[in-house]
C-alpha cells in the first residue's frame, strides 16, 4: 500500500541500549509496538479518508457533496496525495534541525487530528464556509503527515543500531502495521461514508488518528526512552544557532506563503483551477528532480563509479514515477469505476465502492512474505534478479492489471453504460498491481540506499518519494475521465495507461544489462 519511509539520522548521543536491546514485543523492542500502533492508526486515517474524497467532491449537492466535476475532484485528490509525499522532505528537515523526531511526530499527529476535525466541521458549516474548513483540513493533514511519516520510520531504524536481519524484520513488522491500518480503515470509513454520511466516514478516519496520537503521547516516553528526542547538532554553537534560525525563517516563510494563497482563494480574490495547478505542479516537481540530479552529477565531486550509480538512480526514478502514475489511480479512476460500473451486490447487500481500495492492502499482507521468500530462495540457488529486472517485472504486472480493465471498460461502453461488470475484474487488476508493487517498491528503497553515495543517502531517499509524489499527481490528473457522461473516454484511460506501462517495461528490459554493469560495484 505504501512503502515505509527511511531517512539517514545521526545515532543517538545518549545510551539507549535498554530500549534497543529489549525483546519483549515478539522478539523486538517494546518501542516498535508504540510505533507500530501509532503508524497503524495514522494509515487508518489517511487511507480511510483518501478514497472518500473523490466520491464526496463529485457527489451532487443534494447527496451531501460539493458537486465538483470529476476531472476537478480527481485532480484535487492527486494534488493532495502528491503534497503529502512532498511534505516529507521539509518534514524531515525540520525534525533534524529544529524539533527532533519525537516532537515532530507528536506535532504531526496533532495537525492530522486537527485536519480531520476541520473536515468534520465542514459538514455543519454550510456550502461556502464548509469548503473553507474542508480544504483547510486537507492542508493540516498534509503538513502533519509531512512531520509524522518520515520521522516515525527514522525512529524504527534507531531501534536497531546493530542493523542486519533484525532491523529488516523490524521494518517488516512495521510495514504490516501500515497495511493493516490501511485495510481496516478503508472498510470502516467506506461503510460509514457511503452508507451513513460522508462526514461520519471523515469523522471515523479522524478518530483513528486521535487514537494514534494518544498511543504515541502515552507510550513513547516509557518505550523509546531517549530515542528521537535530540536533533542533529553542529559542534560549533554559533553555527548551530544560525542553522536553527534559518530553519525557523524558512519554515515561517513557507507557512506564510501557504496562508496567503489560502486566504486569497478562500476570499474569492483568486480562482484556483485544480487541473491547471496540477499540470504546473507536475512541471515543477519533475524540474526539481532534473535540477537535483544535474547538480549532484556536476558539482557533487563524485567519482566515476558514483556518477554511474547516480545515473542509475535517475533512470529508476523515472520508471518509478511511471509505475506510481498507474498504481495510484486506485482512489480516482478505479474508485470511480467501482462506484458506477461494477456490480457490488452480494445477495441483498451492496458493497461500498471504497471497499475495493482495501484489496491492495489485503494482498500486500498475504503476498509480501511469499514474494520475499521467493527472492531469498532464488538467491540461495544463485539466481538473483537485479534491481532493474525487478523494476521491469513490476511495470509488467501493473500493465497486465490495467490491460484487464480495458476489456471491462469496453464491455460497459458496448452496453451504453447499462452493464455493471463483475467485481472480479477489479480484484484481478488489484492483484496484478500488488504483485507489481512488491517487485518495485521495496526494491526501490533498497536500491536508493545501495546506490547512493554515502553523503547523499538522505537526499536520495527524498528523491525516491518525489517519484511517488509525481506519480500521485499524474494519476489524479488523468483519473477523472471515468464518468457515465463520458463513456467513450473510459477505455482510453486504461488503454493509454497500459501502453505506457508496456513501452516502459520494454525500454527498461533493454537497459537491464548496461544498468547491471553500472551497478557492478554497489553493495
Amino acid at each position: 500500500m505504501t512503502s515505509q519511509t527511511s531517512r539517514s539520522t545521526a545515532a543517538p548521543a545518549v545510551d539507549a541500549s535498554k530500549y534497543t536491546s529489549d525483546t519483549s514485543f515478539f522478539g523486538h523492542p517494546r518501542g516498535l509496538a508504540t510505533l507500530f500502533f501509532t503508524e497503524m492508526w495514522e494509515r487508518f486515517s489517511f487511507y480511510g479518508l483518501r478514497p472518500l474524497l473523490v466520491l464526496f467532491m463529485a457527489a451532487a449537492l443534494t447527496e451531501g457533496g460539493f458537486g465538483f466535476d470529476r476531472s476537478s475532484a480527481s485532480a484535487i485528490v492527486g494534488i493532495y496525495a502528491a503534497s503529502v509525499y512532498l511534505a516529507s522532505l521539509p518534514g524531515g528537515w525540520i525534525a533534524d534541525r529544529l524539533l527532533g523526531l519525537r516532537r515532530a511526530i507528536l506535532l504531526g499527529a496533532v495537525l492530522i487530528t486537527s485536519g480531520h476535525l476541520s473536515i468534520g466541521v465542514s459538514g455543519m458549516a454550510g456550502e461556502s464556509v464548509g469548503k473553507i474548513f474542508f480544504f483547510l483540513g486537507l492542508i493540516f493533514i498534509v503538513l502533519g503527515t509531512g512531520l509524522l511519516k518520515p520521522n516515525i520510520s527514522a525512529i524504527v531504524g534507531d531501534l536497531y543500531p546493530e542493523g542486519g536481519g533484525r532491523r529488516d524484520a523490524g521494518f517488516s513488522v512495521f510495514y504490516m502495521g501500515i497495511n493493516l491500518g490501511a485495510f481496516v480503515g478503508q472498510l470502516v470509513t467506506g461503510w460509514l461514508g457511503e452508507r451513513v454520511s460522508w462526514h461520519w466516514g471523515f469523522g471515523a478516519a479522524g478518530f483513528g488518528m486521535f487514537l494514534g496520537l494518544i498511543v504515541f503521547w502515552k507510550a513513547a516516553g516509557k518505550t523509546l526512552g531517549p530515542l528521537g528526542l535530540d536533533i542533529v547538532r553542529d559542534p560549533d554553537p554559533a553555527v548551530q544557532a544560525k542553522r536553527e534560525n534559518m530553519t525557523k525563517l524558512g519554515t515561517g516563510l513557507g507557512l506564510g506563503v501557504l496562508a496567503l494563497v489560502f486566504a486569497l482563494a478562500a476570499s474569492g480574490a483568486v480562482h484556483l483551477d485544480p487541473q491547471t495547478i496540477g499540470r504546473w505542479m507536475g512541471v515543477v516537481l519533475v524540474s526539481i528532480a532534473v535540477v537535483f540530479f544535474a547538480n549532484i552529477y556536476i558539482t557533487g565531486n563524485l567519482t566515476g563509479d558514483e556518477k554511474k550509480r547516480v545515473a542509475v538512480i535517475f533512470v529508476l526514478f523515472l520508471f518509478a514515477a511511471i509505475f506510481w502514475a498507474a498504481f495510484e489511480q486506485a482512489p480516482t479512476s478505479l474508485n470511480l469505476f467501482a462506484r458506477d460500473f461494477t456490480d457490488r451486490t452480494i445477495g441483498d447487500f451492496e458493497m461500498p465502492a471504497t471497499w475495493f481500495n482495501s484489496v491492495n492492502s489485503l494482498f500486500i499482507i498475504i503476498f509480501a512474505p511469499i514474494v520475499g521468500a521467493i527472492w531469498l530462495s532464488m538467491a540461495k540457488r544463485g539466481v538473483e534478479l537485479s534491481s532493474p529486472t525487478k523494476f521491469a517485472l513490476g511495470l509488467a504486472f501493473a500493465g497486465a492489471g490495467f490491460m484487464i480493465m480495458i476489456w471491462a471498460a469496453n464491455a460497459v461502453v458496448a452496453s451504453g453504460g447499462s452493464l455493471k461488470v463483475s467485481p472480479w475484474w477489479l480484484v484481478a487488476s488489484y492483484l496484478l498491481q500488488t504483485l507489481g508493487e512488491l517487485c518495485l517498491s521495496p526494491v526501490g528503497l533498497s536500491s536508493m540506499t545501495k546506490l547512493s553515495p554515502r553523503r547523499y543517502v538522505g537526499q536520495m531517499m527524498g528523491i525516491w518519494f518525489l517519484a511517488t509524489s509525481v506519480g500521485n499527481l499524474i494519476a489524479g490528473l488523468i483519473g477523472g475521465d471515468v464518468d457515465p457522461e463520458k463513456l467513450e473516454a473510459m477505455p482510453t484511460v486504461f488503454t493509454t495507461t497500459t501502453i505506457f506501462l508496456a513501452v516502459s517495461t520494454l525500454i527498461l528490459a533493454l537497459m537491464i544489462v548496461p544498468i547491471r554493469k553500472m551497478m557492478a560495484n554497489a553493495k
